[in-house]
């Protein structure tokens, strides 16, 4: 299992380190085969083609929550957490993530009748989310009358707010720094 699941984390990682160097129209599929050190085969096992690619972005954003995960400082409080991982994710997005591909993302997940991976409850994202939030409740930072799923929810839709803003306008603010911003002034509406 763990085998199929590298093979998969190569595939995405090469195509989207690919669509940020040479543009999602300049990449073929044989460069990510190329890239990935994968058959032909085994990328068509895990996608349809080329245009299926774009709604794995969040695949990538999950592996970087783990990572997060793992070198968050634990004296954060949970507030802290929740606006150190958005800051965090924003930044990847600003210097790894052209403007075009996430605005293919968001259209892929708007034109897809099946797979909206960003709304999937079984990601690392929403998992993590959701722990922080429950801790953030027993210590009674928020308030009562919004639930764990509440909170998430309302968070999830914030953050994808501020990076459908970003793509409307053409990345052409600082996406962390807005964000930064925003974020406590949002939180700040549970507490």
């Amino acid at each position: 299992m763990r085998k199929t699941s590298d093979t998969k984390a190569r595939i995405v990682s090469a195509a989207w380190k690919l669509f940020y160097e040479q543009g999602y129209d300049n990449t073929t599929i044989d460069d990510i085969l190329e890239s990935a050190h994968v058959s032909r085969g085994s990328f068509y096992h895990y996608f349809d083609g080329k245009d299926s690619l774009p709604a794995s972005l969040s695949y990538l954003f999950d592996e970087k929550y783990d990572e997060l995960s793992q070198t968050m400082d634990p004296d954060m409080n949970p507030i802290e957490k929740l606006i150190y991982l958005n800051h965090e994710l924003f930044l990847i997005i600003e210097n790894t993530v052209a403007v075009d591909l996430l605005c293919r993302l968001f259209s892929s997940q708007l034109i897809s009748s099946t797979e909206r991976s960003l709304l999937d409850n079984n990601r690392t994202y929403y998992k993590m989310l959701r722990q922080i939030t429950i801790e953030a409740q027993q210590q009674g930072l928020f308030r009562p009358e919004f639930t764990t799923n509440d909170i998430t929810h309302a968070y999830a839709m914030f953050e994808r707010g501020l990076m459908y803003d970003w793509c409307l306008s053409n990345g052409n603010y600082s996406l962390p720094q807005y964000s930064s911003l925003m974020m406590p002034k949002f939180l700040n509406n549970f507490c």
